[in-house]
């Protein structure tokens, strides 16, 4: 009986990343949502066709990142340089703010 009343007071311990975001504060993947758009954005040549679509999941949140097809190279860089550059930096954050984060580019 001891074991349980220990297992539960460490349930109460535990910190989500979900608790504490009240409403009208930014979640997680925004933080990480606006680095890749910065970082991206600083890549092409049009900023204005740049969008991102963040989906949050239970498992993670995924970024795809949409360009314009001219722009989609430089996004990805030679040999996936540039995609796994931004996808290390988007995941660094992602896991200091409290979430697993991937990144996906749609040309």
């Amino acid at each position: 009986m001891a074991e349980n009343l220990n297992d539960d007071a460490r349930l109460d311990e535990v910190e989500f990343a979900d608790e504490g975001v009240e409403e009208g504060m930014p979640l997680p993947s925004d933080q990480v949502a606006d680095l890749v758009e910065l970082v991206v954005c600083g890549l092409v040549d049009d900023v204005d066709a740049v969008t991102l679509d963040v989906t949050d999941g239970a498992d993670g949140t995924l970024i795809e990142v949409s360009c314009a097809e001219a722009d989609a190279g430089k996004v990805i860089g030679r040999r996936g340089r540039t995609i796994k550059a931004i996808r290390t930096i988007a995941r660094a954050l992602g896991q200091r703010v409290g979430t697993s984060v991937e990144v996906e580019v749609l040309g």
